[in-house]
């Protein structure tokens, strides 16, 4: 469905910043699966993490994108993605996983809006937590594979400026109106 519009790149750019202040005006928005994997994985001492098990927590992450994706299948109006199954293809290429024929199929086979917002690196605003342990470098890396990733399945992508959060959300917002116009 071409209502669903992705947020992508490197961890710490802001995606989620801006996710949360676009729920906070009414748009509804499907949270980063990532996240609730690591979430879930130290909460039961589980090696699917990305310090662990690093095709386990993709698998994981693949899951969850699934049935994420299935959870909005019935609604019409726009959604905003904190990433997509196509994150789980990049990440693949970032740690050099072999990519199973399944996880190929779902990056074709799933629908989303052509245009992706893609987040860039911004080390001023990049912090670690308990689920994000990896250096900048690795934030830095990670924003090129997603790019390939996006590119090497037909996306086109849309940087997001390094502004505030609100004037960040107003440019997406801006973008979206003109891109809904786009089949």
């Amino acid at each position: 469905m071409h209502n669903r519009i992705i947020f992508t790149g490197g961890p710490g750019s802001g995606k989620t910043s801006v996710i949360d202040f676009l729920q906070s005006l009414g748009y509804p928005s499907a949270p980063e699966v990532g996240r609730k994997v690591i979430k879930a994985q130290l909460a039961q001492a589980g090696r699917a993490l990305p310090w662990d098990d690093k095709s386990a927590f993709r698998d994981a992450m693949v899951d969850e994108e699934l049935a994420r994706y299935q959870a909005f299948s019935g609604d019409d109006g726009i959604i905003f993605f904190d990433r997509s199954m196509l994150d789980s293809y990049g990440y693949s290429l970032l740690e050099n996983l072999t990519i199973p024929e399944s996880l190929l199929s779902h990056c074709r086979e799933l629908v989303y809006h052509p245009r992706v917002f893609i987040f860039p690196p911004w080390q001023a605003i990049y912090a670690n937590d308990m689920e994000r342990k990896q250096d900048f470098s690795v934030a830095v890396a990670t924003y090129h594979e997603m790019q390939k990733a996006y590119e090497a399945f037909g996306y086109e992508l849309i940087e997001v400026p390094k502004w505030s959060v609100a004037k960040r959300a107003g440019f997406i917002l801006a973008k979206v109106g003109e891109a809904l116009q786009t089949p």
